[in-house]
């Protein structure tokens, strides 16, 4: 029997078998390869292919640099912050308090240094976020945060009028500072004053302690006022910081000018113009003589008491229940009721330089001049004093800025 051949012939298909099984299995991890190498070497499977260098030329050429640096403490309020960039120019610059209020700033140079527009508060947290464009349109940005300086020495300023008054339209919006301020100008900038309508408002100094604002003429019957007091961090003086931020309002009420005739020894009332009431006074005798000029009533008091003593006039008078006072300077003229003057009213000048109205002791009557004027005036409204023989009160003796010109005012 010969089975040669049968197992010749099954030896050679086993062969076949096992070339196109080794086939089938090189194929396969080929393609594995493949699949895993994402495309191969060519396809920068290596790192140092197309795709890598295009990656790395969308990098900014924008150097964005925030001082002070990242994390610092004790930072001076003014002229530390600065944000600039190199090689490209600023699209956006935000800056936060630690309460989220925005920091007022401008892009200037061309594009490359943002500024704040005021002085910073003072031991507060600020957040900055810059960012910046080359000259191919590729961003950059930048983030930092930093600490403010916490003052050992502090002032404040002490205002009238009141938040939420009404007042007369000479009333000027006045601060006295509780240091001596020896950088006025920064302080001056740090004060806003909006009103509607709008007006011009000025501020003058008085000594190193005092700053009025007014408008050229009296304000205009109903004008709104707001004042924006950005003190907090300002340098007042060397090593000394304001530590006040605050917002104050208030508003002009009906127009009331009332002059006085010291010659005539009267005084008409007026409102919005018109003469609304002539009351008969009397004013400084010889010697003793009122100041001429305009001027403000600061304060008003339903009795008070008067002593020469405190004036300069030693032992001559010392009345304790004065009624119907109202203040007009800070060197002690009142204009005020006046129960023991007999029959000086609109005939001779018998006071130390006050104006004074026919009164009752007690000021208990409704009727008399002095009471039907206190209750017709309000802080703010103007007394003119004319015809007297003493000189024009000096502005700075209480809230008396309107006896200097406008060109005086601004300079």
């Amino acid at each position: 029997m010969n089975v040669r051949p049968i197992s010749g012939s099954w030896a050679g298909m086993r062969g076949r078998g096992r070339r196109s099984a080794g086939a089938l299995i090189s194929g396969a991890l080929l393609l594995a390869v493949t699949a895993c190498g994402g495309g191969g070497a060519g396809a920068g499977g290596d790192g140092k292919g197309k795709d890598a260098t295009a990656q790395q030329s969308k990098q900014s050429d924008a150097v964005v640099t925030i001082a002070p640096k990242d994390g610092a403490k004790s930072v001076d309020t003014n002229g530390a912050l600065k944000v600039t960039v190199g090689k490209g120019k600023l699209t956006g610059v935000e800056v936060k308090d630690d309460n989220g209020e925005k920091v007022d700033g401008e892009i200037t140079d061309g594009g490359t240094t943002w500024t704040p527009a005021s002085h910073l508060a003072a031991s507060t947290k600020y957040t900055v976020h810059a960012d910046a464009k080359d000259s191919a349109g590729r961003s950059a940005a930048e983030d930092s945060s930093f600490t403010t300086l916490t003052p050992k020495n502090t002032f404040i300023g002490n205002f009238t009028p009141e938040d939420g008054s009404t007042v007369g339209v000479g009333m000027p919006f006045s601060l006295r500072f509780t240091r001596g301020i020896t950088h006025p100008e920064d302080v001056e900038k740090a004060v806003k004053i909006k009103t509607e309508p709008a007006v011009d408002v000025e501020g003058h100094w008085f000594g190193n302690d005092r700053l009025d604002f007014r408008p050229e003429k009296y304000w205009e019957a109903g004008t709104k006022v707001t004042v924006t007091l950005n003190l907090d961090g300002v340098e007042g003086r060397p090593g000394v910081y304001g530590k006040q931020a605050k917002t104050v309002k208030f508003t002009i009420g009906r127009n009331q000018v009332s002059i006085v005739d010291a010659k005539k020894h009267t005084m008409k009332v007026t409102q919005d113009g018109k003469v609304i009431r002539t009351i008969p006074v009397t004013t400084g005798k010889p010697g003793y003589e009122t100041w001429n000029g305009e001027m403000v009533m600061r304060e008003k008091l339903t009795v008070t008491r008067m002593n020469g003593e405190t004036v300069g006039y030693g032992g001559e008078y010392d009345i304790k229940d004065v009624p119907h006072a109202i203040r007009l300077t800070d060197s002690g003229t009142f204009i005020h009721g006046n129960y023991w003057g007999g029959g000086a009213f609109g005939n001779f000048n018998a006071s130390h330089g006050c104006v004074g109205l026919r009164d009752v002791r007690g000021g208990y009557s409704r009727s008399v001049p002095a009471a039907w004027f206190f209750n017709h005036s309000m802080v703010g409204d103007v007394v003119v004093v004319k015809h007297s023989h003493d000189r024009t009160v000096d502005p700075g003796n209480g809230l008396n800025g309107w006896n200097m010109s406008w060109e005086k005012w601004k300079a």
